[in-house]
């Protein structure tokens, strides 16, 4: 067990700090506002919860719910032009302290590239610091897939994008932050897990996490110490 202390220290001290994205830097989960838009929004959010509860595989289960969706292209452009996602209050300010510190932010998710490039345009992070998974579109516009060699696309594939991280950059100390189960399991090979429920709560990881936190201004306040 780590103490809240180190956790802190760590987390002051890490040269790099991953971040999940749905529901942990936007308000929002992804895929779910995706299926809202394209009509299908009940069956997809149910799935979205066995998925979070680790009860399905979860390349099975984005499989599944992007069988359903079907989104095109256009769907796509039109849900960031409608309905852009919303950012989690502190979470702008809190990348930006970071990067002043020379800590480099990346953002890890499960979600769809095409969405989290927007996000990190928004926070003033590179699209090279970004690693997600790509709709595929055949050519004129309609779904063909996902690409399924992404390791985001698998389960564990955040830890094996920290992995990846620490073996190019070679990071001394690199935290994850996130809300759900798969954030918690990139920890290891991350050296730090910090637990987020500003906007939705996951038992499994609150009742787990050494560091469990509910306002990004929690770790602005460390940083600040």
């Amino acid at each position: 067990m780590v103490s809240h202390s180190e956790l802190r220290n760590l987390f002051c001290s890490a040269d790099a700090v991953c971040f999940d994205v749905d529901s942990t830097v936007i308000q929002e989960e992804g895929i779910d506002e995706l299926a809202k838009f394209c009509g299908v929004e009940d069956a997809v959010s149910e799935m979205t919860r066995q998925a979070m509860g680790g009860a399905v595989p979860f390349k099975a289960a984005l499989t599944q719910r992007l069988a359903l969706i079907q989104p095109s292209r256009e769907q796509v452009q039109r849900l960031l032009a409608e309905h852009p996602p919303h950012l989690t209050p502190g979470i702008r300010e809190l990348v930006s302290r970071l990067q002043e510190r020379n800590v480099q932010v990346f953002l890890i998710s499960g979600g769809f590239r095409s969405i989290v490039e927007h996000v990190a345009s928004k926070v003033n992070i590179p699209s090279t610091n970004v690693f997600a998974n790509r709709l595929k579109f055949y050519f004129n516009g309609e779904y063909a897939g996902f690409d399924e060699t992404q390791p985001t696309a698998e389960s564990g594939g955040k830890g094996k994008v920290i992995k990846f991280l620490k073996e190019k950059f070679h990071f001394k100390k690199i935290i994850m932050v996130g809300d759900g189960a798969t954030d918690m399991e990139a920890c290891p090979p991350a050296d730090a897990f910090i637990g987020f429920g500003g906007n939705v709560i996951r038992q499994q990881v609150k009742d787990n996490a050494e560091w469990y936190i509910t306002d990004f201004v929690e770790l602005l306040g460390a940083l600040e110490e």
